[in-house]
């Protein structure tokens, strides 16, 4: 068995206190395989994007571990933990957040310039080539459609070689063309070059693209599911709106 890229062991995250507590992961302990697509589905308020966000370093848990690879992100001050946000994670946000005034290469080299880092000119190449952006390199995000610019971003996140990249509904600004793009560009990165992709979504079409998908409910995993398709996906997500959370040889 592969190491996991990614985890979290008996993740618990509450917010507020008293009367206004409320306990947004509940004791949710899940592995993120290295060299997999997966992705993170459940209810409005299920816990999914707090699962991503302590996960990826950007929050910190109330109780249990998170880890990249062995490295317990608890036991990191501020400065250790940026540089392996930096070094070792990428991000790909639904707003894009490309900066207007540098153009499509800057932009996917900008973490690798901030870290002060050569640039590899033949993988630079690769995952130009791979995102499908060579003849936009000198244009600007403002010359470039919604999709192309998600395209820039997915590369930026590819660009420092992480150990796991984390999407939040990476196509929720998309149309559905441009978002199947992305969903595309996204697993055929994680199969041509081996890295891990950890994306939430509430979109089943969107889910069907990963190797696996992981339902939360009430801050708790409840259920997984190999080799989705959109249409068991959205059966799925129709079982929370009848109350069912759990189902046979799902999780507890």
């Amino acid at each position: 068995m592969t190491a996991p890229a990614a985890r979290v062991v008996d993740a618990v995250k509450v917010y507020g206190r008293g009367d206004t507590e409320v306990r947004a992961l509940d004791g949710v302990s899940v592995d993120f395989p290295a060299g997999r697509f997966t992705a993170v589905m459940g209810p409005s308020g299920s816990g999914k994007s707090t699962l991503m966000h302590c996960a990826a370093g950007l929050d910190t848990l109330t109780s249990g571990a998170a880890l990249v690879g062995d490295t317990d992100l608890s036991t990191l001050d501020d400065r250790r933990l940026t540089l392996l946000r930096r070094d070792r994670i990428g991000f790909v946000f639904q707003a894009f957040n490309l900066l207007p005034t540098l153009t499509v290469a800057e932009n996917i080299t900008l973490p690798l310039d901030l870290a002060g880092r050569t640039v590899d000119r033949r993988r630079f190449d690769r995952l130009v080539d791979t995102v499908g952006l060579r003849d936009r390199l000198h244009h600007r995000p403002s010359e470039l459609s919604g999709g192309q610019q998600q395209r820039v971003a997915v590369a930026r996140a590819f660009a420092g070689d992480p150990d796991v990249v984390f999407a939040d509904e990476p196509t929720g600004n998309l149309d559905s063309r441009s978002g199947e793009e992305v969903l595309r560009l996204l697993g055929r990165t994680v199969r041509d070059t081996g890295r891990t992709v950890v994306m939430v979504t509430h979109d089943p079409v969107a889910a069907a693209h990963a190797d696996e998908v992981i339902f939360l409910a009430d801050g708790r995993l409840v259920d997984r599911m190999t080799g989705p398709t959109a249409d068991l996906v959205l059966d799925r997500m129709k079982a929370f709106d009848t109350g069912i959370t759990t189902v046979p040889g799902g999780a507890p």
